[in-house]
């Protein structure tokens, strides 16, 4: 059917309009390069750091930048990703996404690292990762205090299982067992799943990791959390007392970040370009629920503020380290 001058002139008029305000909407954002973006993460394929990096790429597309990429790029606690995004063009275009570990932690945590803290710079915090220790539902122990008293009558049980070495996991359970005279032996596994597929079994007493990626063992019944980290319960975990209820301070600053870095060398005003993008992004809706739903705490915070927390989590956490006495290769 024919559609009448008046109409279609209304009708080109419309779809005009419609055309521009989704161009707009999707336009690249001013200061920022042209090209195919690519957020790295430093760890495999279907963990919980890559569910946070793909969602974001969704996101990012829908604030105006229509090409970004995960790449994965696992090993040497971070170290590989780290590397390779310190060394990338400083445009923007090559970003990582890491556990605030890596620039907490590792710095003083390694004998030696291929990078220095100050080669990259914060763009955007992204969430918390808040972190807890989880049993086999077998184990006779209901928390982590009911742990250490098990602890006393079977000391051979003293193993607690790491997804990362050099973790606030790692560091806090050494640095209790120092306080309360037990030596944990720490066993660290290549990711999170081999480790819980030996807690849910009871070959290993007590794991510990990310709360996002325990969630689905956690859902299906086969292990339980004992505690969680930080100063406040975990949302979702709302009958999981922290380890400082039970009296167990050594975990209180014990839940790192993720944020995204680019190199030290990219321009103030591309970091900032960017950071607007993160920040637009995490506000979406679907992002939030997608994000909390996996166990995330969605905690955006702009570059400036980044930075100050970096540098008052090395405050606390050098000291720890160093009266550790941890030096890890």
């Amino acid at each position: 059917m024919l559609i009448p001058l008046v109409g279609r002139r209304l009708f080109t008029r419309t779809t005009l309009c419609l055309l521009a305000a989704s161009s707009s909407a999707w336009a690249t954002p001013p200061n920022f390069p042209t090209g195919t973006a690519r957020i790295v993460v430093p760890f495999a394929a279907g963990g919980a750091a890559d569910a946070v990096a793909r969602t974001l790429t969704e996101a990012m597309r829908k604030e105006g930048i229509p090409e970004v990429l995960v790449e994965n790029k696992p090993g040497a606690s971070t170290q590989l990703a780290v590397t390779y995004v310190k060394n990338a063009k400083p445009d923007g275009l090559s970003m990582l996404l890491t556990t605030s570990a890596s620039f907490v932690l590792f710095p003083y945590a390694f004998k030696k690292l291929p990078y220095a803290p100050e080669d990259l710079r914060p763009v955007a915090q992204i969430v918390d990762i808040p972190t807890a220790f989880v049993a086999g539902v077998a184990q006779p122990f209901n928390d982590l205090k009911g742990y250490l008293s098990w602890l006393r009558q079977n000391p051979k049980g003293a193993s607690i299982g790491l997804a990362t070495q050099g973790s606030s996991g790692h560091f806090g359970s050494v640095k209790l067992g120092q306080d309360i005279g037990i030596e944990f032996t720490p066993i660290v596994y290549r990711g999170a799943s081999p480790m819980l597929v030996d807690v849910s079994s009871g070959l290993l007493p007590v794991g510990y990791d990310a709360v996002a990626s325990m969630m689905p063992l956690y859902q299906g019944k086969k292990i339980k959390f004992l505690s969680v980290t930080g100063t406040k319960r975990h949302p979702m975990l709302p009958d999981v007392p922290t380890a400082n209820e039970l009296g167990l301070s050594q975990f209180e600053h014990a839940v790192p970040f993720y944020a995204i870095y680019v190199p030290a060398k990219t321009p103030d005003t591309t970091v900032i370009a960017l950071q607007q993008v993160l920040l637009k992004a995490l506000k979406q809706p679907e992002v939030i629920a997608k994000l909390e739903a996996a166990g995330f705490l969605v905690a955006p915070a702009d570059a400036a503020t980044t930075a100050k927390r970096i540098q008052a989590e090395r405050v606390f956490w050098e000291p720890v380290i160093k009266a550790v006495g941890i030096q890890l290769e």
